[in-house]
């Protein structure tokens, strides 16, 4: 029997993969989807990654909170994946202290970093999944950014990923921004509080601006984020026509009919 084949929503921030992801599931509804902060087979984002013995540190220091916490923890080997995010508290500093046991933003070193993801990628035996920003948004942040790593060094590390890949069905969904600049302001737009307090802009502002790179390089304001991100974009094409062509379909963010991509799939 042929194995229902995995996708992975990709695209710059502001491309739609959210809302796409909604809609792609509504057509695979025996398909299980996993989103940024979920429990995952593959991806880490918004989760804390942690010994045993950070674990049992962190169930002391939140007392009131050890129930919810251990009801949002997955057991992995020897490690403890706490999805954090999905725990709503007033504790001031919580998030933020357990931010710092995530595995991007240089907390791990490079080769520690690299071999977590392709240890996971290389487990993951999973068919019938969908995946929103597991393959290339934070895996690539990281690097660009905190690791300043070259072009040709992300590129080698995707080849490896590949090759993991290799016997795997997957697809690639790529939402491509025409307009980098356009794309941050309708994002900016949304992503605010019902009186109009931008949420989503300082934070990724300030993201950039203190990352290595961004001190390096003076990324700042508006003007760094689209160079930036221009950047990646780029990186990304590459990465898919190098790599991943067979498996990559990309589609214009936002202006795409569901019949048309669910042909192309």
């Amino acid at each position: 029997m042929t194995k229902r084949s995995n996708y992975f929503v990709e695209g710059l921030q502001g491309a739609g993969k959210s809302t796409f992801v909604r809609m792609f599931s509504d057509q695979r509804k025996d398909y299980t989807v996993f989103r940024e902060g979920d429990y995952s087979p593959i991806d880490l984002a918004w989760c804390a990654y942690v010994t045993e013995e950070a674990y049992d540190g962190i169930l002391e220091s939140y007392p009131s909170l050890v129930e919810e916490i251990k009801s949002k923890t997955v057991m992995e080997g020897s490690q403890r994946i706490i999805c954090y995010t999905q725990i709503l508290t007033d504790i001031p500093g919580f998030h933020q202290n357990l931010e710092k046991f995530e595995i991007y933003n240089a907390n791990l070193d490079r080769e520690s970093f690299e071999n977590v993801v392709c240890e996971r990628f290389l487990k993951w035996k999973g068919e019938g999944q969908i995946f929103e920003c597991a393959f290339f948004q934070n895996i690539i942040e990281n690097q660009m950014l905190y690791f300043m790593m070259s072009e040709e060094e992300i590129l080698s590390f995707y080849r490896r990923l590949g090759r993991i890949l290799a016997d795997k069905p997957y697809k690639i969904i790529y939402l491509d921004v025409e307009d980098t600049g356009a794309g941050i302001e309708i994002i900016r737009k949304e992503r605010a509080d019902d009186k109009g307090n931008e949420l989503w802009l300082p934070i990724m502002l300030r993201y950039l601006e203190e990352s290595p790179c961004g001190k390096a390089h003076n990324l700042t304001g508006i003007e760094g984020l689209v160079a930036h991100l221009e950047e990646r974009k780029a990186l990304e094409h590459r990465i898919m026509q190098e790599v991943f062509k067979e498996n990559a379909v990309i589609l214009k963010a936002k202006d795409y009919e569901m019949t048309d991509v669910l042909k192309r799939l």
